[in-house]
């Protein structure tokens, strides 16, 4: 076992910090009244919600009443997709009263064959069910080309969903460009944003989207709660049945210390994000620079510049990325060969086989997203252990014998 750990996996989740937990703790302790009671612990419970919605609106460029608050960022991306859907649906139902024949077929519907699984896991759920969909290529970095969507976009269109930016490969994507194409065919657009949130500026209204996704956890919030921006005017039914919470559009008893985490977390990563970005790059840069200078045989996946400010990914050829994790592990650093949500699959990651990584080296990647907490030392020491690791696995694998063997360049 390693006497230290460093932590190298924040694109999977970050701490709570300090501060956000002080702001949290009054509302699991003293101020836990149900925010839909009327008396005094209640309506402290309800003006802290309401603070907090002004809060994350403010920090979004949208207006207090478009902000709802879910159980998770994967929750918010449903909802948008689903409730945008349902909407066209009632449309198709609303036949009799006058509904359009445009507005009764606007079944289409676009995605990226690199969106987190709870976008793409939605988009081929309603693909079953007799929406047309279309996955967008991206190009070998990992962008959606603006011209790619133009050309994919049809009169049916009615949902566009294009991530901000990936959680594997970090590629920061054009989604002013994207957002103003869909809304010049009449579409909707939604981006997830889960990873974007406190590491890039988010206006709703300069980037001209409709729905908006963030998660608490991934800027040192709580687990357990994310929010969703619904542009006022744009058709999205509600998802839970059952109460009045969230203007009548989303069922259930509010989390109100974690609402208060995330709306204190926003605004916290929103101040800080030019000096903390600029702390991130700083060790982004130097990782990936040394790592390839180091270590021959290694690939840069994603933009080499429109990428996430804390975010590594590379792929060692001839290797077996989970391996590499486990003794990374033992050396104590906590790192990722992809999404912490499909960690249990053997599959290689389907966003490096959409940037044209052949499946055995998309196999040994690994994906380093820096911290505040991260210091060069840190680097130092991730530099110190990883080329002996990745020589180790080298030397057991029967690719790289053929490899040398052949005198392959």
């Amino acid at each position: 076992m390693a006497e230290r750990f460093i932590y190298m996996d924040h694109a999977a989740t970050t701490a709570v910090s300090t501060g956000v937990f002080e702001k949290m703790a009054p509302y699991l302790t003293q101020h836990y009244g149900n925010p839909s009671s009327v008396y005094s612990i209640a309506r402290e419970a309800r003006r802290a919600v309401e603070d907090a919605r002004a809060e994350v609106a403010g920090a979004l460029g949208a207006q207090q009443n478009e902000i709802y608050f879910t159980g998770s960022g994967s929750e918010a991306d449903n909802w948008a997709i689903k409730g945008a859907v349902s909407a066209v649906a009632g449309a198709s139902a609303a036949k009799a009263s006058g509904a359009s024949a445009n507005e009764r077929n606007k079944r289409h519907i676009i995605t990226s064959s690199i969106e987190h699984h709870a976008v793409l896991d939605v988009f081929k759920m309603l693909e079953k069910q007799g929406f047309r969909v279309t996955y967008l290529p991206v190009d070998e970095h990992g962008l959606v080309r603006p011209e790619v969507l133009s050309a994919a976009m049809r009169d049916d269109t009615s949902l566009v969903s294009i991530m901000a930016a990936n959680n594997e490969i970090g590629t920061v994507q054009p989604i002013k460009e994207l957002a103003a194409i869909a809304k010049s065919r009449g579409a909707l657009f939604h981006t997830d944003a889960v990873q974007a949130a406190g590491a890039a500026p988010l206006d709703v209204e300069d980037l001209g989207v409709d729905m908006l996704t963030i998660s608490a956890h991934k800027f040192y919030g709580p687990k357990g709660v994310g929010a969703l921006y619904i542009r006022s005017g744009a058709k999205v039914d509600r998802f839970i049945h059952g109460g009045a919470q969230e203007r009548a559009r989303r069922a259930g008893t509010e989390n109100v210390a974690g609402i208060v985490g995330l709306a204190a977390a926003l605004g916290a990563a929103v101040a800080d994000m030019d000096n903390n970005n600029k702390k991130l790059i700083a060790l982004r840069d130097r990782a990936i620079r040394e790592i390839m200078e180091r270590i021959p045989h290694t690939v840069l996946n994603g933009h080499p510049d429109r990428r996430l400010p804390n975010n590594v990914n590379v792929a060692f050829r001839f290797i077996e990325g989970e391996s590499m994790l486990l003794l990374l592990d033992m050396k104590g650093i906590g790192a990722s060969s992809g999404s912490a949500c499909t960690s249990g699959s053997l599959d290689p990651s389907h966003v490096l086989l959409a940037i044209g990584l052949p499946h055995e080296t998309a196999h040994g990647s690994l994906r380093l997203t820096f911290g505040l907490d991260n210091t060069d030392e840190d680097v130092d020491y991730l530099l110190e252990v990883l080329p002996p690791i990745v020589e180790r696995l080298r030397d057991m694998s029967p690719l790289y014998e053929d490899f040398i063997k052949k005198g392959s360049v």
